[in-house]
């Protein structure tokens, strides 16, 4: 029998591209439960994925990408989920390329596995500060872990049973997935990469603007530097 999963959406005002996002992985990706965390949205997220027939947890108000997914974590690890899979709300992530992300932790090889838009087949445009700073990123985690990362903002991630856990009860805020990464390696856990193509933004704009994205980035590199510095353990 197949290790039960969910995928967890975090959607903040993606009412446009949600419906579209719940049929590609029903369509493409059978077997798995789905759940979309309404992070405080002023549209209609709310109503248009409850139309979808998938269950919705709204949070109170934004909480951001980080609250939105220790939400799901802690609804996947009370509901006795074995693997959990974020898949953004944007419409960016392709569902039929869920199979061959959670490969490594059904075969039991990592514990973590990053969808990578820099491996394999290279169809990902985006802009060049944008770019640029995903490389910097990329360099520094790998520098640190001593493991090549090459798309450490990356939002399409599985995760086993000992992750969720973890993550439960501990998880970055603010965009969280670099550092995600930095703490889970220091927990001792396995991370692994896959290729994944991904989509330009179905609906809506990008909240990281260029100069967002080099603030974004200083933040981020000298938030991972203190948390290798840091003693952190599996609990």
């Amino acid at each position: 029998m197949p290790p039960r999963s969910i995928i967890i959406i975090p959607a903040y005002n993606e009412a446009l591209s949600i419906a579209s996002v719940v049929e590609d992985i029903r369509s493409h990706s059978e077997g798995h439960d789905i759940l979309v965390i309404n992070d405080g949205s002023t549209d209609s997220t709310e109503e248009t994925a409850g139309n979808c027939g998938v269950r919705v947890i709204t949070l109170p108000y934004n909480l951001g990408i980080g609250g939105a997914m220790q939400t799901g974590y802690l609804y996947a690890l009370r509901h006795g989920y074995e693997i959990a899979i974020q898949f953004d709300g944007d419409g960016q992530h392709i569902a039929d390329q869920i199979g061959a992300l959670v490969a490594p932790l059904v075969e039991g090889r990592a514990d973590m596995v990053i969808g990578s838009r820099f491996l394999g087949e290279k169809t990902y445009r985006s802009r060049f500060t944008r770019l640029f700073g995903i490389k910097i990123l990329s360099g520094v985690i790998s520098l640190l872990i001593g493991q090549p990362i090459t798309d450490p903002t990356s939002g399409f991630r599985a995760v086993n049973r000992t992750v969720i856990d973890y993550y439960s009860g501990s998880y970055p805020d603010d965009y969280p997935e670099p550092e995600a990464v930095v703490l889970l390696h220091k927990a001792g856990f396995r991370i692994a990469e896959v290729p994944a193509l991904m989509r330009e933004r179905q609906a809506g704009n990008s909240s990281i603007t260029a100069v967002k994205g080099l603030y974004y980035m200083t933040k981020v590199v000298l938030a991972i530097i203190i948390d290798m510095m840091k003693k952190i353990s599996r609990r």
